[in-house]
């Protein structure tokens, strides 16, 4: 398991934003040898919808980022194709709770030279389902999406906090 970089001020993995969510990512193998990105993340009070309870907006913007960093697999923090989301859909399956550590995988289902479609889901601590995406991104190089140096934004690999440094790796993650 690999872990892959995050910016300093990004609402999903910005790593000094307060009020962000912080999400970790991983890029991992599955049995068959595919490519996947696990993230890792806890959702906190400033991320509540209903009492007690993961806003859905919040959800999505995890799996939009999780799907699109699936282009990413292998590159560390050089770069040179992001996922930029041209659709994106989304159900709820089960209410997502607060205050636990949460997954979501992400996967690249088929491509081209110029998008790629995925999928993923995040799960409950227990292993269930509890959101699926599918979507298209297209597959732009950073200069056609913004003019800033990823390095001016802090995009690096980061350690894992104290109480993250040991990530969750399921017994199906290994590579082939």
């Amino acid at each position: 398991m690999r872990k892959q970089p995050n910016s300093h001020h990004c609402f999903i993995c910005g790593v000094g934003n307060v009020a962000g969510v912080q999400v970790r990512f991983y890029e991992i193998w599955t049995p068959e040898g595919t490519p996947e990105i696990l993230a890792r993340f806890v959702g906190r009070h400033v991320h509540q919808g209903y009492p007690d309870r993961l806003h859905g907006g919040v959800l999505t913007g995890i799996l939009d980022e999780t799907i699109g960093r699936a282009i990413h697999h292998g590159m560390g923090e050089r770069v040179t194709t992001w996922g930029v989301t041209a659709e994106l859909t989304v159900r709820f399956l089960r209410p997502v709770p607060l205050h636990v550590e949460l997954t979501a995988r992400g996967r690249v289902a088929a491509e081209n030279r110029r998008l790629f479609q995925g999928s993923g889901e995040i799960y409950l601590p227990d292993g269930t389902v509890a959101v699926t995406a599918r979507g298209k991104f297209l597959k732009l190089p950073l200069e056609a999406i913004s003019s800033v140096d990823p390095q001016a934004l802090g995009w690096r690999i980061y350690p894992d906090p104290p109480e993250a440094q040991e990530p969750h790796t399921a017994p199906e993650e290994k590579r082939p």
